[in-house]
């Protein structure tokens, strides 16, 4: 037992985390919850990059509550940050509100929410909710617009010069010709990966300095405007009065001990945020590997200035998309999470980023790469029940299906993906149809309901309609190809009446795969259960690409058995009689 105990420790990366999160937590913080966070700015579509930032710390998270630990797991919404620029695709009358929070910027035209932070928030949130991701959100907006970290910010102003002695130390680092740390990143990395892994915060924003006037980690918003293209000219630590002046013209003297309408820089808020809220483990992207970055300059103001400790974690490397060689909202059109679910259970979106390392890149298959995903699968749960799966492969299938509260819902009969797939597509989504052919897939134990089949059913129908282009969609021919019939030799014609012959007989989808591959053996004079050989396949290719001509006039299509059983016995015989 110890040694499978320590296979699966040093297999599995959730478990060693777990392990030195609750090392770390019980030194820094013993008897308190532990504390694992998150940071998403919802200044555009969350995409499934950014979805790693919330799955690592939930995986871990919820490994350190399955052994019986309190745990918090915060979600920091960066909703606070600035409107940077207008994403393509918007109405280029959106660039009036550049500077402001995300929350007073409005919707995208059309969209039901209050502001563009909302907008982009709610799917994330609902796609949160069916992953099953138990966190504690947190709005930026609200905490600074309250006076929540008023302490911190009057704090952070008095020891600006501490800061900015810190700060200067990474702008030097930065200057040309300075020596770069070590890449630890796994493939080049340019501007829109850096944006789109950032996770929380902008990687762009200014650290505060202001040129003669001296350094301010603080950056109020106009209240005339309400953008951030201020200036603070004057501070006095005694009274708190700071003076700023406007790009639109406006000045003028609030005191900070009262002021709620601006925030530190992000190089400070997010170490300030580490100290106020005990952060224990969070991960980062990428990017953070370069000297100067919000990470590493963290790292030095939370231990220097705000008597914290940085966090540990992980950073983690970019997820792709089948087809796709990045993804950065910045761009646009990005796949978000609720995309990914529309076409795939959320188990088995679960399981992408639990079966990998947060160092390891993944690509998410929007394409026909998903049908050996979930191929993949499945044959991951047959290996599951029948006890001979890898311990790592076990613990990644168990995090996927299920945290520790619950059993994430699952398809009741799990068919094959593709299957689905390939008779939603046969059959536009008729019902009734589709019945039939699911039914005639395995008579012993005919599906009696499509809900048996579903949420799967639907995600296969669902990718079928909107990721599969027309041209590659499957349209069963209404009449028979008489041209193409004529012209066959008398063992083409040979093999179509042995088909049809033992139609009945197979009818089924094991029944049927038999069949088709027996066609060509027994025309070659072979037994049926002789083994491939180079001639074989060929013939069986060759009879294959006759049938798919027949049936819908290209040389490929859906699995035959499938097909067949999708265009039922009667037309196969019209379609197929030589």
């Amino acid at each position: 037992m110890p040694i499978v105990a320590q296979s699966t420790t040093e297999a599995d990366w959730v478990s060693r985390f777990a392990d030195e999160v609750i090392a770390e937590a019980d030194r820094r913080a013993p008897g308190k919850p532990v504390v694992v966070a998150s940071g998403l700015s919802p200044s555009g579509p969350i995409h499934l990059g950014n979805l790693r930032e919330v799955m690592t710390p939930h995986l871990v998270a919820d490994e350190i509550r399955r052994r019986g630990r309190e745990v918090v797991h915060i979600l920091s919404w960066d909703d606070y940050d600035r409107f940077r620029k207008v994403p393509a695709g918007i109405d280029p009358s959106w660039a009036e509100h550049i500077g402001k929070p995300l929350t007073s910027v409005p919707a995208p035209a059309g969209s039901e929410y209050s502001s563009w932070a909302e907008h982009f928030k709610a799917p994330m949130i609902a796609a949160l909710a069916e992953l099953g991701i138990e966190y504690r959100g947190i709005s930026q907006t609200e905490q600074y617009t309250a006076g929540a970290y008023r302490e911190q910010i009057l704090f952070a102003m008095r020891e600006r010069a501490q800061i900015d002695a810190v700060l200067d130390r990474y702008r030097t680092k930065a200057k040309p010709g300075a020596k770069a740390a070590p890449k630890q990143q796994q493939k080049p990395v340019d501007e829109a990966e850096i944006e789109a892994a950032e996770g929380s915060g902008a990687a762009d924003e200014d650290d505060g300095s202001t040129g003669g006037a001296g350094y301010f980690p603080y950056k109020p918003y106009c209240s005339v405007c309400d953008r951030d293209l201020t200036t603070v000219t004057a501070y006095d630590d005694e009274t708190t009065e700071l003076t700023y002046s406007c790009v639109c013209g406006h000045q003028e003297t609030v005191k900070l001990s009262e002021h709620n309408r601006g925030k530190l820089v992000w190089k400070v808020d997010w170490p300030m945020r580490w100290a106020y809220e005990g952060v224990i483990f969070e991960p980062s992207g990428v990017d953070h590997s370069s000297p100067g970055s919000s990470f590493v300059v963290g790292g030095q103001i939370v231990r220097e200035i705000f008597g914290g400790e940085q966090p540990i974690g992980p950073m983690y490397a970019f997820v792709g998309i089948s087809g796709m060689a990045k993804m950065s909202s910045s761009k646009g059109g990005v796949p978000i999470p609720a995309d990914a679910l529309e076409i795939m259970e959320a188990p088995l979106l679960r399981w992408l980023y639990a079966r990998r390392r947060p160092n390891q890149s993944f690509k998410i298959a929007f394409d026909q790469e998903i049908q050996r995903l979930y191929d993949e699968w499945d044959a991951l749960e047959r290996k599951i029940a029948d006890g001979s799966a890898q311990a790592a492969d076990a613990a990644a299938y168990s995090r996927a299906t299920r945290t520790a509260d619950r059993e994430l819902p699952r398809t009741p009969r799990p068919l094959s993906y593709r299957t689905l797939a390939s008779v939603v597509d046969i059959t536009t989504g008729d019902e009734q149809q589709t019945l039939r052919i699911l039914r005639d897939l395995d008579p012993g134990n005919p599906v009696t309901s499509l809900d048996e089949t579903r949420p799967r059913l639907d995600r296969a129908q669902a990718w079928i309609t909107t990721h599969v282009p027309a041209d590659q969609r499957t349209r069963v021919r209404d009449e028979p190809d008489t041209e193409l019939l004529g012209s066959l030799g008398e063992a083409e014609r040979g093999s179509l009446r042995l088909l049809l012959e033992g139609l009945d007989d197979h009818w089924s989808l094991d029944g049927l795969t038999a069949h088709v591959y027996a066609v060509p053996k027994i025309q070659a004079g072979l037994p049926l259960d002789a083994k491939p050989t180079p001639e074989l396949k060929v013939a069986q290719r060759t009879f294959f690409a006759l049938l798919y001509r027949l049936l819908v006039g290209r040389d490929t299509g859906p699995r035959l058995p499938t097909l067949l059983l999708a265009v039922g016995a009667e037309r196969v015989r019209k379609l197929l009689a030589p």
